[in-house]
């Protein structure tokens, strides 16, 4: 097994310092995925390792769908590996759509793949629209688990806040559990630091 949080540090793409997250909440550590894929043959290592891990499942997959964005470059990658279609959802007017000619089948076993997933509201709003297409979606994967949801092979408890169905198996290479604060109760605040948005997204 590779070492991930490795390969993420030696990116540069887990940072340390005080962070906003999406949630809003603040943080000591963030991760930046399109920092680790920025290299494409770091990319692919990740990306074999993870097919590896969805091949020995047994489970039949056709295509890999992404979010965009941040779930693009990760979903391409999963879906060379294990050689079959890469498409993506993109959001349009505040919710996510099939588009540039991208089209599913009736039965179609898709696989909704993200760079990082925390909760899983983005794959679970992709998988919203694969399934209203008539495609099933067969699993969930993403290069690393913020610890929200439970991925297969990991001990870890879920919280209440994951979105994603306990019944659709999700792979992640690695679970990276950081500490959170509401904004009142961060003690990096409470010592005059200003918390920064490293995202994609200003919320």
């Amino acid at each position: 097994m590779i070492d991930i949080e490795g390969i993420y540090k030696e990116a540069k793409a887990l940072l340390e310092g005080h962070f906003v997250l999406s949630s809003g909440n603040h943080s000591n550590r963030y991760l930046q995925s399109a920092k680790v894929l920025e290299d494409p043959k770091r990319a692919s290592i990740l990306a074999q390792e993870l097919a590896k891990m969805i091949k020995e499942s047994g489970i039949k997959i056709d295509t890999v769908c992404a979010p965009a964005l941040g779930g693009i470059l990760a979903g391409y990658e999963l879906a060379r590996a294990l050689e079959v279609r890469s498409i993506f959802v993109e959001r349009k007017d505040g919710s996510m759509e099939l588009r540039r000619g991208f089209e599913v089948k009736k039965g179609e076993k898709v696989l909704i793949c993200e760079d990082i997933i925390t909760t899983g509201g983005s794959a679970m709003e992709a998988s919203k629209i694969i399934k209203e297409l008539g495609a099933e979606v067969v699993a969930f994967a993403s290069l690393a688990n913020r610890g929200f949801c439970k991925r297969e092979g990991s001990n870890i408890t879920p919280k209440p806040e994951c979105k994603l169905p306990k019944s659709v198996p999700f792979f992640a290479l690695d679970d990276f559990l950081f500490e959170m604060f509401t904004p009142e109760e961060c003690p990096m605040c409470k010592t005059g630091s200003k918390a920064i948005k490293p995202g994609s997204r200003n919320s």
